[in-house]
C-alpha cells in the first residue's frame, strides 16, 4: 500500500465509525425501551431492585467507556 491508498483506507474508516456507534446506539435505545416497557407491566413491586440493577449497569458502562477511552 502506497500513502495515498492509506490516507483513503483512513478516510472510509473514519467515515464508517460515527456510522457504527449510531447503529450500537439505536440497539441499545430499543433494548432500553422494551426493557421498561416489561417492567412496568410487572408492576411495582419490582421496581427498585430494577432501579438498582440499572444504576448499576450505568456506573459500570461508565467505568468500561473510561477505561477503553484511557488505553
Amino acid at each position: 500500500m502506497d500513502a495515498s491508498e492509506t490516507l483513503a483506507v483512513d478516510a472510509f474508516l473514519g467515515l464508517l465509525v460515527p456510522l457504527w456507534q449510531l447503529v450500537i446506539g439505536v440497539l441499545v435505545l430499543v433494548t432500553v425501551v422494551v426493557s421498561v416497557h416489561r417492567l412496568f407491566l410487572r408492576g411495582p413491586s419490582r421496581m427498585g431492585g430494577a432501579l438498582l440493577l440499572l444504576g448499576g449497569a450505568v456506573v459500570g458502562l461508565a467505568v468500561v467507556s473510561y477505561l477503553v477511552e484511557s488505553l
